[in-house]
């Protein structure tokens, strides 16, 4: 069944131009930063303003009996639920979220994180991509095939609000609501990356995220460095100590056994495949500066480095002085946050212990030495494909985008899909996503390619009609 008619383009390109850009205009100004980035989002109000928004929209969206609920907890971000009932007896969950990053520095002049740019079919700004176009697409492929008459199962559209910071409130909401999501035999997800803007991307994995703090004190005051060098050690040595028990500095490694998994080997057959598809675009996708080289001339070493295994970075630090304002000073602390990222199997509890046994151990110089664990999210790895569900994607990228649906894994967290794998095991997962080369989400100039944007959302499009149609069987 081919789903994607000449008037379900048009539907879906008059109502992202018409009404979905303009809405995303309005979202991207909101400044509704995840909880974990502003701990005073409740008495802000931006993250009640944003999901108020998309909730608005959403209620004026003509599709027959749907309703629209703004579930709230107490101290709990909001949940937003489109509830649209269906013709066949199943159901389809549709999941996203409405929560930002931080703004980052280094945007370019012009562009900024609050302030919607178009330039060249792409809308800059943050969320814009990640991930606030997906009630957009999902609510708009329903209704597309709903204003044809077309059967479907009942489609529940869940849109969270704390994912960027591991979603912490989510299972409040996901016991609040008790039965009322059913058992989903499909869940889509529009939250993902694409390697590249030409065709549809499949995600089979997702790495698990693991966040804390180091901390590392030596003294109880500054002193002068030339009194105090030659004395006492400097923190930020003994903090590279540490480090260097859990990651190799010269490759970048992760040494610790609880952080490591084998690959199985579909993964690395499938890898094989999408970098024989993107050849140098693996490392093109990020913006390397002129002469600086990736860590792998392989591309396939590359995507299964990014996708199916540990990696640290250190993401921010407290205790350096800016540069201008750096005196000759012994600095007395210093604090790392500290970001891995985990193979999809790992347990992520227990690579949290792991971590902090190891960080914490025989401090150097007996320096007071502590690992502050923020968040643990598991990875995620997908069951088998359901022959209708793979027949689908390909035909859906065919019929799109002309060109064959690719399987990868992503090196993102997206904690939901590993809490709705354990709950629902033969669950069937579309986890796809517009966060391509150069999108640069979470940092600066992150942009929506909106032309592509569209096209995902038809392609949602023939898989909720290829589910229907599974479903009647």
């Amino acid at each position: 069944m081919n789903a994607i008619d000449d008037g379900t383009r048009t539907l879906i390109r008059d109502t992202w131009r018409d009404s979905i850009v303009p809405t995303l205009c309005e979202y991207v100004r909101i400044p509704n930063k995840s909880p974990a980035f502003a701990p005073d989002w409740q008495s802000a109000g931006h993250m009640q303003r944003a999901a108020q928004l998309l909730a608005d929209w959403c209620r004026e969206q003509p599709i027959a009996g749907m309703t629209v609920e703004l579930l709230t907890l107490p101290g709990r971000t909001p949940v937003l639920l489109c509830d649209i009932p269906g013709e066949l007896p199943d159901c389809v969950l549709l999941y996203g979220h409405l929560d930002k990053q931080p703004e980052f520095t280094g945007w370019e002049p012009g562009l900024s994180p609050w302030e919607p740019v178009i330039r060249e079919g792409k809308l800059y700004g943050r969320g814009g991509a990640d991930d606030g176009y997906a009630v957009f697409s999902s609510l708009t492929a329903i209704r597309a095939l709903k204003s044809r008459g077309v059967p479907l199962a009942r489609c529940v559209v869940l849109i969270e609000a704390s994912e960027e910071s591991g979603s912490t409130d989510l299972p409040a909401h996901l016991e609040a609501l008790g039965a009322r999501l059913g058992t989903p035999s499909l869940v889509i997800c529009l939250d993902a990356e694409c390697g590249n803007y030409s065709q549809l991307w499949c995600t089979t994995s997702l790495r698990g995220n693991l966040t804390g703090t180091l901390h590392v004190e030596v003294l109880r005051d500054g002193v002068h460095s030339g009194m105090g060098t030659g004395i006492a050690p400097t923190p930020l040595r003994i903090a590279l100590q540490l480090l260097a028990r859990i990651e190799n500095p010269i490759n970048g490694d992760i040494l610790l056994p609880e952080l490591q998994c084998p690959i199985p080997k579909d993964r690395i057959a499938q890898a094989r495949v999408a970098a024989a598809t993107l050849g140098a675009e693996v490392a093109g996708r990020v913006p390397l500066l002129p002469g600086v080289k990736a860590l792998s001339t392989d591309p396939v070493e590359l995507l299964l480095g990014s996708t199916w295994r540990s990696t640290l970075a250190v993401t921010g630090a407290d205790g350096l002085p800016a540069t201008a304002n750096a005196g000759n000073v012994l600095l007395p602390r210093i604090a790392l946050k500290l970001s891995l990222r985990l193979p999809p199997t790992i347990d992520a509890e227990r690579a949290s212990e792991a971590l902090t046994q190891t960080l914490q151990r025989e401090p150097p110089y007996g320096a007071r030495v502590r690992f502050e664990a923020d968040s643990a999210a598991s990875g995620w790895n997908a069951p088998s494909f359901a022959p209708w569900l793979e027949e689908s994607m390909q035909r859906a990228s065919q019929t799109v985008f002309g060109r064959e649906a690719v399987h990868a894994g992503c090196g993102g967290t997206i904690p939901f899909m590993g809490m709705l794998g354990r709950q629902f095991p033969q669950t069937q997962f579309l986890i796809t996503g517009v966060l391509g080369p150069l999108s640069n989400a979470h940092g600066p100039n992150e942009f929506l390619e909106l032309a592509y944007a569209e096209k995902i959302t038809a392609c949602v499009v023939q898989v909720l009609a290829d589910h229907a149609l599974n479903c009647a069987r």
